[in-house]
């Protein structure tokens, strides 16, 4: 009989890494791009400032989703029950209706901001 094993990770192997950084580094880089966007007037750097801009706010969702579905757990909503509103936050201000979807840096100060509040949280998670 085989014993029944029970992992959980954010890729086929479970490595059991995890970190908020790698979010908060593409919405660095979000703003970083939104700042060069309105610093430049021709239209073939704006275009791709926007098609890469889009490529990190869609990155900032992969990296908070790993977070939400692999790190967290039933528990740490018990202890921390803002965490699925900041989550939803955080996401939708990467998305469409946030950095994807707009060059605004407010939005981008916004979605840095709920990305500090969950690294906040996960790494008080991590020290108990």
């Amino acid at each position: 009989m085989l014993a029944k094993h029970v992992a959980s990770a954010h890729c086929d192997l479970p490595c059991g890494v995890y970190d908020p950084a790698q979010a908060r580094i593409e919405a660095e880089s979000v703003k970083a791009i939104m700042a060069k966007y309105a610093d430049n007037d021709d239209p073939v750097f704006r275009s791709r400032a926007l098609s890469i801009k889009e490529e990190r706010a869609e990155l900032v969702k992969h990296h908070l989703w790993v977070l939400w579905t692999d790190y967290f757990k039933p528990p740490h909503l018990e202890t921390y029950p803002q965490l699925h509103q900041l989550f939803w936050d955080a996401t939708k201000l990467a998305g469409a209706a946030g950095a994807k979807g707009t060059v605004d840096l407010g939005k981008a100060d916004d979605l840095l901001a709920k990305v500090d509040e969950i690294s906040k949280i996960f790494w008080e998670t991590k020290a108990a």
